[in-house]
C-alpha cells in the first residue's frame, strides 16, 4: 500500500501544474544568468581590457545577473538556477526527485540556448569555454569547485531554506547575499579554473563550443560540494530547529 501511494503521489505531482510551472521559472532564470555571465566574457574578449579589469568584470556580471535570476524565480521554483544547489536542495530532503530531474532538464536547456543565443546575435563569435589554466591539475581544479560550491549552496541553504531566514530581513536579502558569494568566489577562483559553481553554466559553452576537456570537473567538483553542503545544513543546523520552528510560527 505504502508503494502504490508513493506511485499516486508522484503521478500526481507530474500532472501538476505548479511543477511545470517551476521548471519553466528554472528555464528562463538559467536563461537569464548565462546570458549575462558568459555574455560578459563575450563582451570583455571584444574589448581591449586587461586581465584583472576582466576578471572584475566577470564576477560583478556574474553577481548581477544571479542577483536578479534568483529574485524572479525565487516564489515560483525557489530560485536554484544551478543543478549544484537543486541538487544540494535534494539531498537535504527539501525536494522531491522527480523536481530535481525536471529542474536539472530546464537548468541544461536554458544554458544552451542562452549560449546559442550570445553566439547567433554576436555574429558567430565564441562562447567561452571553462577550462583549467596552466599549471591547474584536474584534482586541484575539482577541490576548487567543491569548496566554491559549498560556499554558495550553504549560502542558499542559510538565507532560503532555513525557516529561521523568514523571521527578518535576511530572507528578503538573501538573492543579494547570492549574488555576493558567487561574485567573490569568480574574483578568487576566475584565474584557476574560471570559477563555475553551475554545472548548467558549463555545459552550454561546451555544447555550443563542442569542447569537452575536463568537462567532468565541472560537475564533480560541484555536485559534490553543493550535496554535502545541503546534507551538512540541513543535519546540523536545520533539522533540531524545524519543529521548533512550526510550533511557534504556525
Amino acid at each position: 500500500m505504502a508503494y502504490r501511494s508513493a506511485i499516486v503521489r508522484r503521478a500526481q505531482e507530474a500532472s501538476h501544474r505548479d511543477t511545470w510551472r517551476a521548471a519553466l521559472s528554472e528555464f528562463i532564470s538559467t536563461l537569464i544568468f548565462v546570458f549575462a555571465g558568459s555574455g560578459s566574457s563575450v563582451a570583455v574578449n571584444k574589448l581591449t581590457v586587461d586581465k584583472p579589469s576582466a576578471l572584475v568584470v566577470a564576477a560583478v556580471a556574474h553577481a548581477f545577473a544571479l542577483f536578479v535570476a534568483v529574485s524572479v524565480s525565487t516564489n515560483i521554483s525557489g530560485g536554484h538556477v544551478n543543478p549544484a544547489v537543486t541538487f544540494g536542495a535534494f539531498v537535504g530532503g527539501n525536494l522531491t526527485l522527480l523536481r530535481c530531474v525536471l529542474f536539472w532538464i530546464a537548468q541544461i536547456l536554458g544554458s544552451v540556448i542562452a549560449c546559442l543565443l550570445l553566439k547567433f546575435i554576436t555574429g558567430g563569435q565564441d562562447v567561452p569555454v571553462f577550462k583549467l589554466s596552466s599549471g591547474v591539475g584536474v584534482g586541484n581544479a575539482v577541490v576548487l569547485e567543491m569548496v566554491m560550491t559549498f560556499g554558495l549552496v550553504y549560502t542558499v541553504y542559510a538565507t532560503t531554506v532555513d525557516p529561521r531566514s523568514r523571521r527578518g530581513s535576511l530572507g528578503v536579502m538573501a538573492p543579494i547575499v547570492i549574488g555576493f558569494i558567487v561574485g567573490a568566489n569568480v574574483l578568487v577562483g576566475g584565474p584557476f579554473d574560471g570559477a563555475s559553481m553551475n554545472p548548467a553554466a558549463s555545459f552550454g559553452p561546451a555544447v555550443v563550443g563542442w569542447s569537452w576537456k575536463n568537462h567532468w570537473v565541472y560537475w564533480v567538483g560541484p555536485l559534490v560540494g553543493g550535496g554535502l553542503a545541503g546534507f551538512m545544513y540541513e543535519l546540523i543546523f536545520v533539522s533540531h530547529s524545524r519543529q521548533r520552528f512550526r510550533r511557534s510560527y504556525y
